[in-house]
């Protein structure tokens, strides 16, 4: 490993949950069926309203948590799963090349497992942006454009969960010797790379604001394909909310 960091360094790579209730979940919020014609529903509460939204909201994006939050999460979706750095990947041949396949792969590897150890951490701030919710922002969505919910989220919730991701990602990689290594590495290199002109990665941030977006990747990939599923309200609230405002 300190034969691949020295590589590195040399030619200047610094910088240069789940179930198929999800079926009732997010996308019940963002899809909706056609009234048949004639057939009127008495006019929706505003609570009726928020009570489909934050039920429907709150399941997606366990599900979302989920699926990403869990060995593999982001290592077997290829939609999702984190690069190499741009610098490391641009020298990954020459560095197989030198005899570092295995290192390279552990240290791609280990990034993805950082991201999958940090997602379940921010469950609970997606529950907050649920239950502050309000009946404005509940409009907004049901009319909204298909990534609606997602972009609600992103836009409350975006620096709270870079926030709590950030600290897990240093943990787990301070914690594994090939990108503990690395960062000491960089560290130690950091002088000669400025003067040579080279930005150093920062591998926590990078692998944090990754997560970010895979997570927002895989609870938009759900609520496109739920606004496409009328078959997945199956709660009667949502049943109602949608099928009056469709």
């Amino acid at each position: 490993m300190n034969r691949l960091l020295a590589i590195l360094i040399v030619v200047g790579l610094g910088g240069c949950a789940t179930s198929d209730d999800w079926a009732s979940g997010l996308g019940q919020v963002l899809g909706g069926m056609q009234q048949p014609a004639g057939q009127q529903q008495a006019p929706l509460g505003e609570g009726e309203i928020l009570l489909g939204l934050r039920e429907a909201l709150a399941q997606g994006t366990t599900r979302a948590i989920n699926q990403l939050g869990r060995s593999d999460g982001f290592w077997q979706d290829l939609r999702v799963r984190i690069p190499l750095p741009e610098s490391v990947a641009k020298m990954e041949k020459t560095l197989r090349q030198f005899g570092q396949g295995a290192a390279v792969d552990e240290f791609h590897l280990t990034l993805n497992r950082a991201a999958e150890q940090a997602v379940p951490h921010v469950a609970d701030i997606f529950g907050n942006a649920v239950r502050k919710m309000t009946f404005q922002d509940a409009r907004a969505i049901l009319g909204g454009q298909q990534d609606a919910a997602t972009q609600f989220f992103r836009r409350t919730t975006g620096e709270a969960i870079y926030a709590k991701v950030l600290p897990v990602v240093q943990g787990a990689t301070q914690r594994v010797g090939v990108t503990q290594r690395y960062k000491q590495m960089v560290a130690s290199y950091a002088p000669f790379l400025q003067m040579a002109g080279v930005k150093s990665t920062d591998l926590d941030a990078y692998v944090a604001g990754q997560a970010l977006d895979g997570l927002f990747l895989m609870i938009a990939d759900e609520e496109a394909r739920i606004r496409r599923d009328p078959i997945a309200r199956t709660t009667e609230i949502l049943r109602r909310v949608f099928g009056s405002r469709y």
